[in-house]
């Protein structure tokens, strides 16, 4: 299928950017890695009168670690630029690690992990370790900046909090104690496919005591979810498999998954539960490291 007719637009830097977001309204949409916007195009589900490209901005192409702040992605950054990052894989690896199981090389090489996080989908990959993480955002516009948790971010199915003419400019890991973390997702392939369930934790232990944890469910909720009823369950006890059981039983009855081609609701609910309990003793084995 041929594409629409469209205005091509390729500013050289961010505020150039957000100006011309400003100027073009919703008659614009913003082409990142163009893994998903160009195929929604082919296939008649966009038909942008305009295009605004952000392949000049190489600033925000940056992984960096900032003194008192933490590990700073830039929105442009690709997925196979954080599987192959140095400083992710040391402290981090959970992420690079998300990253990997994305999709084929070829895809991995253009899509972004702002991409990633704008498209709102609750199968994403890398939405649930950057929550497990703490991570934060920040949107830019022509009115200026703001930050948030990106939990906060999603507010339903494909639906974020991003305002007309703003920009996700970056991603904020903040630095943080001594950490396990992982990612675990049931595809319907062996590699690069979406997410049947995904569960990311992160989790702070000491000795046999799991002070901290944080657990993300991908495909399990219209949005990605944290299940906060298991995280205060397993904060401050001893670590058993009986806990880490009850918890995934806990993720599971918070759930809210829906009936798909890639899985019934009941399925996904059963999921939820394997996942949860394989992903914290996996991260608390590593925070024992």
């Amino acid at each position: 299928m041929y594409m629409p007719d469209f205005a091509y637009h390729a500013p050289q830097t961010l505020d150039e950017a957000c100006t011309l977001l400003a100027e073009l309204g919703n008659k614009a949409i913003v082409l990142a890695g163009g893994t998903d916007v160009l195929h929604k195009m082919k296939v008649g589900k966009l038909a942008p009168e305009n295009l605004v490209s952000l392949k000049h901005l190489d600033d925000l192409r940056t992984i960096r670690h900032e003194p008192g702040r933490g590990i700073v992605m830039g929105a442009l950054t690709s997925h196979n630029a954080i599987y192959t990052s140095k400083l992710l894989q040391e402290r981090f690896l959970s992420l690079p690690m998300a990253a990997h199981t994305m999709a084929s090389n070829q895809i991995c090489n253009m899509g972004t992990v702002g991409g990633n996080i704008v498209n709102g989908v609750p199968s994403a990959d890398l939405p649930p370790i950057l929550i497990a993480l703490n991570a934060s955002i920040r949107l830019v516009s022509v009115k200026g900046e703001r930050t948030m948790p990106l939990e906060d971010f999603f507010h339903g199915a494909a639906e974020t909090v991003i305002a007309p003419g703003e920009l996700l400019a970056d991603i904020t890991i903040p630095d943080q104690p001594t950490t396990g973390s992982t990612y675990m997702k049931f595809g319907l392939r062996r590699s690069g496919a979406l997410a049947v369930v995904g569960v990311a934790v992160s989790v702070r232990v000491a000795g046999d005591i799991l002070e901290d944890a944080r657990v993300v469910l991908a495909s399990a909720a219209p949005t990605v979810m944290r299940a906060k009823g298991a995280e205060d369950f397993l904060r401050g006890k001893k670590i058993n498999d009986d806990l880490l059981a009850e918890a995934g039983e806990k993720a599971a009855a918070a759930s809210r998954p829906r009936d798909s081609i890639r899985g019934s609701a009941e399925y996904r609910r059963n999921l939820v539960g394997v996942l949860t309990k394989r992903a914290l003793r996996k991260a608390i084995d590593e925070g024992h490291v």
